[in-house]
This record gives C-alpha cells, sequence and structure tokens, in this order.
C-alpha cells in the first residue's frame, strides 16, 4: 500500500529516492517513472547486491518515508 502512495507521488519522493541511492543516475530515475521493481533492480545492479537485499533496502526506506508521517510534531526524536 505504502509504495502505492510512493509512486503515485513520485515527483516529490523522487528528490528523497535520489538522497538515499546517490549511485543511481538521473538517467535511472528517469526510466523508473516510480516503478518499485525497477527501482530494485537499478539497486542491486549499481550496489552490486542480491535482489532481496535491495528489496528490503527499498522497503525500509519506504516504511521510513511514512513514519515521518505518522509521529506527531512534539514527539520526534530527531
Amino acid at each position: 500500500m505504502n509504495w502505492d502512495r510512493i509512486e503515485g507521488n513520485w515527483k516529490q519522493f523522487k528528490g528523497k529516492a535520489k538522497a538515499e541511492w546517490g549511485k543511481l543516475t538521473d538517467d535511472d530515475f528517469r526510466l523508473l517513472d516510480g516503478k518499485k521493481d525497477t527501482l530494485v533492480g537499478k539497486i542491486q545492479e549499481r550496489y552490486g547486491i542480491k535482489r532481496d537485499e535491495a528489496e528490503r533496502r527499498v522497503d525500509d526506506w519506504t516504511n521510513r518515508q511514512f513514519e515521518e508521517d505518522e509521529v506527531p510534531a512534539g514527539r520526534r526524536t530527531s
């Protein structure tokens, strides 16, 4: 479900994804167009990791995007 929100708002999330995965090129991001499977594949390729590790990293990043939204402003720890 969370990835659906990212894909639907890819322009807003693309900058955060670029900051997270600096080895991906602008061309990589143009090809992604918010597609999770393509992002996983590009991370696997650029970082030389197994697919399941790339999927875990994308899932962790995805969850962090929405955890920030769910923490009340007065309760943030960072």
